[in-house]
């Protein structure tokens, strides 16, 4: 029994192993595509700087992000696997209580996880704990794709740790969670890209995933509208929740946190100190709710 559960775990360690290095591919491919947009055609045009203001600004999130992803794989490469391996070999989750075709149980597993990310995202909001760190996210004054990648380690670790009673609760695999977020990081840098697109094509694409006009409204600095759009693959839970929020011209957001303007809160030092400090949440639109719509 136990040669036999410890072959199964070395065939799902492999499993992860390749799922994580496809999904770093489609993540840096992703990436370096939009950078390079945002260069020719940036939406937010007082936001592009000079190469080096961009070079620093995507380097501080870049770091934090790999930093992130090392530090998720040296702690809980193996919980992960454990967990979905005693999963699948118990038969244990709410999608193995019925005998689905293998590409339905996906689809279903895909949609459900993507609703358990608004889920999160929005409790990350709500709770008061986890906004200390979740507001890290929310202060940069210059967002892009990079943001993307801008979370306190706090916040990931967190995530981690519920995640993994999501994916036991759900009878997720490895390779069905891989699958997830292949699309989920693309999707991600793609709606906090400073890349100007027609409105048809940003308003065509809402049909099927959030897109850089309804997620710009999510970095406003405005409390109302930083407590919306909560979607990270699909919107529908936005309109279904009534959380969804569009501007008339995003041009007129107000990106960032009251409080956390100066520079020093711009810092490595400062982003990591983010939970210590106090925060102003906007509750008074100002001039900012100019061409606001719902």
């Amino acid at each position: 029994m136990g040669r036999r559960w410890g072959t199964k775990l070395r065939s799902w360690v492999t499993d992860m192993d390749l799922g994580w290095q496809t999904k770093a591919a489609a993540a840096s491919v992703t990436l370096g595509v939009l950078w390079l947009a945002e260069a020719c055609a940036p939406f937010y045009t007082e936001l592009a700087g000079g190469p080096k203001q961009r070079v620093r600004h995507g380097a501080k999130n870049l770091g934090f992000g790999l930093f992130n992803a090392a530090l998720i794989v040296v702690l809980f490469s193996w919980a992960l696997t454990a967990v979905t391996a005693r999963t699948a070999e118990s038969g244990l989750g709410l999608l193995r209580l019925v005998d689905w075709p293998d590409w339905l149980e996906t689809l279903v597993l895909f949609v459900l996880f993507d609703f358990w990310m608004y889920v999160w995202h929005r409790a990350n909001h709500r709770i008061p704990f986890l906004w200390r760190f979740h507001r890290m996210h929310h202060s940069d004054l210059e967002m892009d794709a990079s943001t993307g990648l801008r979370f306190h380690t706090g916040e990931v670790l967190l995530s981690v740790l519920a995640r993994l009673a999501v994916l036991s609760l759900l009878g997720m695999s490895l390779d069905q969670l891989a699958l997830y977020e292949m699309v989920f990081l693309p999707v991600v840098f793609f709606h906090h890209s400073n890349v100007s697109l027609p409105r048809w094509l940003d308003h065509g694409l809402l049909a099927v995933i959030v897109t850089p006009a309804m997620h710009r409204v999510h970095h406003s600095r405005w409390q109302p509208e930083t407590d919306s759009n909560y979607g990270s693959v699909f919107p529908y839970w936005d309109m279904l929740a009534r959380s969804f929020r569009l501007r008339a011209d995003a041009r007129t957001i107000h990106l960032g946190l009251e409080g956390m303007d100066t520079p020093a809160w711009q810092t490595v030092a400062g982003m990591l100190r983010t939970p210590l400090g106090s925060v102003v949440r906007t509750s008074s639109p100002g001039p900012q709710s100019n061409g606001e719509t719902s």
